[in-house]
């Protein structure tokens, strides 16, 4: 029979046992398991069982029991609130020891392990005071030192504790996370949905139906086009519009990086492969594995960097630089530049197996001044991103701001746009973009300018007596119309001379000098 000095050593062996193993890097469902193990062989304890309360749930789910092999759990077991002796337990938030199973009435014996003859002790885990967690519980294997095993019992409930409310709190945080990558993930989904790119003219449609195609497939895409007119959207909706739209979505500006800083950045390297490689790091193929990888400017690479990039576009395999393994990928590549490749091949300085590797499917995005019936929604678009960068100021746009707008030639082109834009509703008091205001940018002498060297357009007839303008909109579109003559806008509006003056006077037009 065990004396009391054998049961402290016992009990010592299995805490500092159980310590080790709560420690280690098992997940949570190995090291209750494990735990029941060491304290069913180790002190002297069968049966053990450690219920843990549900988060969803108020009840108690049995998370581990140690019992025979050929006696598994099949199903799993849930104790409520107050119900049997494990209700018993978490309601009390104390130790409850019984002295013989048998003459316990709220002990429901479901799992058919336990002695009726025996004891039993039931511990509750808790991580705060009232906060209760769980019940660890085991049946001693006589009645023998009762209490010391009952404070035995409640030391290890408490070890598991601490071990719980870690675990718990690093799943909270994961749950937290994830929840907030997938919000985001959805977010961006949402944000490069086709919709939600600006444009309704004949060339804009022919894009379309375009990434509409790509999106389908893992092919190599060139998006054609001038700087500015949004090549890095599209390739944005190719992405998250595609069957990888789930995977990663790198960029990177060919344009921006030397070769050597070019290679690293995309191949990644290992530790000491060159000056200041304090450690490994992967690169962006790598890193955009099982997703879409965007090489803008891919016209600027240098010849000796597009045989190495050759390789992986056929391939999908490179080594990082420094290092002597060669890593396989997964990657969808969409490339861009504004560049006339095919003019720098039959020059000699792009390679033409490279061209072709990249111009499997060619996308060209037009000028905005190709698309000049755009500009109207483009504008209201842009100024509602203007808006929210200005703490959601109210900004709006008048029609004969949209005229001056459809006039420019727009080198720049949606770029441009977008910093004229910008220009003008910092330059307007109170938020509304007129004719006055859009003066003010410089980007009607812009256009004075640039009308020598190009034939005038012919501006399409406005409806002067339109409902939704005001009066000084009606006015100043009559006055365009008119070409700035006082006389023949007056004879559109029905007005005298007189009249039109005193409006234009009143209405602070400024006066277009011709």
């Amino acid at each position: 029979m065990i004396d009391r000095t054998q049961l402290i050593e016992a009990e010592l062996d299995t805490l500092y046992l159980i310590s080790q193993l709560l420690n280690s890097s098992h997940d949570l469902h190995d090291k209750l398991h494990a735990i029941l193990e060491i304290l069913h062989k180790r002190s002297g304890m069968r049966s053990g069982m450690i219920t843990i309360k549900e988060i969803e749930h108020d009840s108690l789910l049995v998370s581990a029991v140690y019992m025979d092999a050929n006696n598994p759990l099949l199903s799993p077991i849930r104790y409520h609130p107050g119900e049997g002796l494990m209700g018993a337990i978490l309601d009390a938030g104390r130790t409850i020891v019984v002295d013989k199973v048998a003459d316990e009435p709220r002990f429901l014996g479901r799992l058919g392990l336990y002695d009726p003859n025996l004891p039993f002790i039931g511990s509750p885990i808790y991580v705060d005071q009232g906060d209760t967690i769980g019940v660890l519980a085991a049946q001693p294997d006589s009645a023998l030192f009762l209490g010391e095993r009952a404070r035995f019992l409640e030391m290890l409930a408490n070890l598991i504790a601490q071990s719980v409310k870690t675990l718990r709190g690093i799943e909270r945080t994961q749950h937290t996370l994830q929840s907030e990558r997938d919000q985001l993930k959805q977010a961006l989904i949402k944000n490069y949905r086709f919709e939600n790119i600006i444009g309704h003219s004949a060339p804009m449609l022919k894009v379309f139906d375009l990434i509409r195609q790509v999106a389908k497939w893992n092919t190599t895409v060139l998006i054609r086009g001038e700087s500015g007119t949004g090549k890095e959207v599209v390739a944005n909706a190719i992405h998250f519009n595609s069957g990888c739209a789930s995977g990663p979505f790198l960029k990177l500006n060919c344009a921006a990086l030397p070769d050597t800083l070019l290679e690293s950045e995309l191949f990644g390297h290992e530790k000491g492969a060159f000056s200041g490689a304090i450690s490994q790091r992967k690169g962006r193929f790598e890193l955009a594995n099982n997703g879409t990888l965007f090489l803008d400017e891919i016209g600027e690479i240098s010849a000796s960097f597009q045989a190495k990039l050759l390789r992986v576009l056929q391939e999908g395999e490179f080594e990082r630089v420094g290092g002597a393994h060669t890593i396989k990928v997964n990657v969808r590549i969409i490339a861009a530049t504004n560049r006339n490749l095919e003019e720098e091949v039959t020059q000699g300085t792009f390679r033409e197996d490279l061209y072709y590797r990249l111009n499997v499917m060619p996308l060209h995005m037009p000028a905005l001044r190709d698309r000049s019936e755009d500009i109207p929604k483009l504008a209201e678009f842009l100024l509602r991103r203007i808006s929210a960068q200005q703490g959601g100021r109210p900004l709006e746009i008048k029609e004969s701001a949209i005229r001056i707008l459809m006039k420019h030639d727009w080198p720049g082109n949606v770029r441009e746009l977008t910093n004229c834009l910008e220009r003008a509703a910092i330059m307007s008091a109170n938020g509304i973009i007129d004719r006055d205001v859009m003066v003010n940018t410089g980007l009607e002498n812009t256009i004075a300018e640039t009308s020598h060297s190009t034939p005038p357009q012919k501006m399409a007839s406005i409806d002067v007596n339109d409902d939704s303008m005001d009066d000084r909109e009606r006015v100043i579109a009559a006055l365009e119309q008119s070409g700035w003559v006082q006389a023949k806008a007056a004879r559109l509006l029905n007005m005298t001379p007189r009249q039109i003056a005193y409006r234009i006077l009143t209405l602070n037009i400024t006066i277009k000098q011709i």
